[in-house]
């Protein structure tokens, strides 16, 4: 299997566009995870992409986890985060 059919087949079970995830990728590259607008910036940009809408309590908690703490921000913890957003 190639990586075209390969990111297709996420495609499709994800719904997720991997053009998108390549674009916030490459964006998060030089990103200051110290400044808070650029971490909204990016937990919107992936509650976007992951069709999960993110509430302000949670936005916050990730913010603060992410500029106050130190956590480490990559996808698994932001979807991690994301995905344990009680409804």
């Amino acid at each position: 299997m190639n990586n075209n059919n390969f990111f297709k087949n996420i495609e499709k079970k994800t719904g997720v566009n991997m053009n998108d995830v390549f674009e916030l990728a490459s964006s998060l590259q030089n990103a200051n995870f110290k400044d808070e607008q650029t971490v909204r910036g990016v937990i919107q940009r992936v509650s976007q992409i992951a069709h999960k809408p993110v509430n302000k309590e949670t936005e916050d908690k990730i913010v603060k986890s992410i500029v106050n703490d130190g956590k480490q921000l990559d996808f698994g913890t932001l979807s991690q985060m994301i995905n344990n957003e009680k409804k």
